[in-house]
């Protein structure tokens, strides 16, 4: 069996965390490859290396001493290699870091560094190969990966090692520079490495046990997600629950590999595993029908009524048109015989929404476009919910029960969720009354 371990910044943040992730290394020989970010933070109001490496070049851009900046980043690796006993020499990597600076080397560069020396330390700690992403992770020119040498390339160094380290969050360009991922983007990288490696198991290591059924600032302790499938977190993390990178999933989901989101602090916690939709077993639920609830507040609904508009063809292309052109992205379209409902995040429309509702009159031929704002999207997601009745009757029972106003309803083809929406002051509310219906 092989896994694949990727460590994130909060499980590398000092030497103590450095320990952790040895340790749990060690633990369990199938672990074989392990990608790492760069140290995050040890405390709340410290710094995560990337953003002091992204103030460096800041400095650097605008002609301000980079210096001082630098040397807090080279005080915490030497910190580290310090209490660890570790032999390696960074006084020469941190010499090659400011050569590069002096001769303004790009921002890629630079802030790729966190995790090429987390790499470098930990592949001495755990004594095994240091592979250097830059030679295995490609980009083409428009910036996305090019998968044939990538797959290429990573196969043969993996297959030549039997245990090494990888720095996550980039890769390099043809002409070999570096070029990063956007910001979270050692999932990307540990993604990619489980993909090519045929791992039978994308170990995600963070700082939180896995998912849970709701968000614990709203319910009080709430159960935690054991399994979900991939389009079932696809679902939750649309509203805002995930502990993933979106594109990280892609790769492992592709490849039918599962994920394990593990938390570093609490080893012997199982965590949450990502499964495939097809990879469902019957104590998939836990006892429990939903898998998980979210939802995000700050919501804007335009109402368009028109009379006799389901006789007319072409109405909504022509109201999605209008948003198309200022690059909205639509959330949903609840419908009705001659009325639909557009519905958007607030903060893409906040200065334009007038403009909108005049041009959807215009070009749509109705004076009836009204807009409601400050309302919430929560989804109810389970993959047990399909085919199953009477779940959405008890969902919309606990909202009235509760004197919870639904303004929307909307459930796609595949039963896996349903999505209402309610008044911003009754969102924390109607997450509770819908976890205590179905859950305790």
């Amino acid at each position: 069996m092989i896994k694949v371990a990727k460590f994130g910044g909060t499980s590398l943040a000092d030497a103590v965390q450095f320990k952790k992730v040895h340790d749990i290394v060690k633990d369990n020989e199938e672990r074989r490859y392990v990608v790492v970010s760069a140290p995050g933070k040890r405390f709340k109001d410290d710094n995560k290396i990337t953003d002091l490496l992204y103030l460096t070049h800041a400095h650097l851009k605008f002609s301000v001493p980079y210096a001082p900046v630098l040397k807090l980043i080279e005080d915490r690796f030497n910190e580290i290699k310090d209490e660890l006993n570790l032999d390696i020499d960074l006084h020469s990597e941190f010499e090659t870091i400011r050569n590069m600076l002096d001769n303004k080397c790009d921002e890629d560069y630079i802030v790729s560094r966190g995790e090429y020396l987390s790499a470098k330390l930990m592949a001495s700690y755990l004594r095994c190969d240091f592979i250097d992403s830059k030679d295995v992770i490609f980009f083409k020119y428009d910036g996305t990966v090019d998968k044939k040498k990538t797959n290429e390339k990573l196969g043969a160094a993996l297959s030549k090692s039997s245990k090494a380290i990888i720095p996550g969050f980039y890769g390099s360009y043809p002409d070999g520079s570096i070029k990063t991922f956007s910001r979270g983007g050692s999932d990307i990288t540990g993604s990619i490495v489980a993909s090519v490696a045929k791992a039978d198991m994308y170990e995600n290591w963070t700082d939180v046990s896995g998912f849970l059924m709701a968000d614990p600032r709203i319910v009080k302790n709430p159960l935690p997600i054991n399994k979900i499938t991939y389009q079932e977190l696809r679902e939750l993390s649309y509203m805002g629950a995930s502990v993933l990178h979106d594109e990280a999933v892609f790769p492992v989901r592709q490849a039918g590999i599962p994920i394990n989101i593990r938390n570093t602090n609490e080893p012997d916690n199982p965590g949450t595993v990502i499964v495939g939709d097809d990879q469902v077993d019957e104590d998939y639920d836990n006892g429990h029908v939903i898998t998980g609830i979210a939802g995000r507040k700050n919501f804007t609904f335009f109402y368009i009524h028109k009379e006799h508009m389901a006789n007319e063809v072409g109405v909504v292309r022509k109201a999605l048109e209008i948003f198309e052109e200022r690059n909205i992205s639509i959330d949903h379209i609840p419908s009705g015989i001659d009325s639909f409902s557009i519905v958007v995040p607030t903060e893409c429309v906040e200065k334009t929404t007038h403009e909108i509702v005049e041009e959807l009159k215009d070009k749509l031929g109705t004076d009836s476009v009204k807009t409601y704002k400050n309302l919430s999207l929560i989804s109810t997601v389970g993959i047990r919910m399909a085919f199953r009745p009477g779940i959405s009757a008890k969902l919309f029972n606990a909202l009235g029960e509760n004197n919870i106003n639904i303004r929307m309803i909307d459930q796609g083809s595949s039963e896996i969720n349903i999505i209402v929406g309610v008044d911003d002051k009754d969102f924390e509310n109607a997450i509770r009354a819908i976890y205590n219906a179905f859950v305790k």
